[in-house]
């Protein structure tokens, strides 16, 4: 159930759109910014909200890559794998951060710690390789710049 906070933080995004349904992602994001992620049941509550079926909501929460539907690490790592990333590094960059977390993509690291997805473009192809964490990208990056940058988000 959605909260009366983000239920009213919603309804005040409907001045900003034509209609209700233009603020779809905007709900998610609501609700992702406060729980981390995007249940079934929060799904449910936000079509209900926005006059959408849960199809549609999913829909759209399928194809935006920065909704989360399932429980993330309270950080979570994005890892460019672009054209020009993968030139610059990006192999390297996804086996050292692999190894240092112990997960594969898409994984969590048992502490909760930190979520590594891949992401297609963060576009900063001019400092290649990218990865975001959380909303602070690193350009540049090389595989022993790695631990300096996780030692950041304790």
């Amino acid at each position: 159930m959605l909260s009366s906070e983000e239920r009213e933080e919603i309804e005040r995004e409907f001045a900003h759109y034509p209609t209700k349904e233009a603020v779809c992602i905007d709900a998610m994001k609501i609700v992702q910014r406060r729980r981390g992620w995007i249940s079934d049941e929060s799904l449910q509550d936000i079509a209900g909200l926005l006059g959408m079926s849960v199809d549609e909501v999913d829909g759209v929460a399928s194809f935006y890559n920065l909704i989360f539907r399932k429980p993330v690490g309270r950080h979570v790592i994005m890892i460019c794998d672009s054209v020009s990333c993968w030139i610059m590094g990006y192999e390297k960059l996804r086996t050292q951060l692999t190894s240092r977390l112990g997960i594969k993509m898409g994984e969590t690291t048992p502490d909760g710690r930190f979520t590594l997805l891949p992401i297609v473009c963060l576009g900063a192809c001019d400092h290649a390789p990218v990865m975001m964490i959380d909303n602070e990208t690193h350009r540049d990056l090389d595989p022993e710049k790695i631990d300096a940058v996780l030692e950041k988000y304790t």
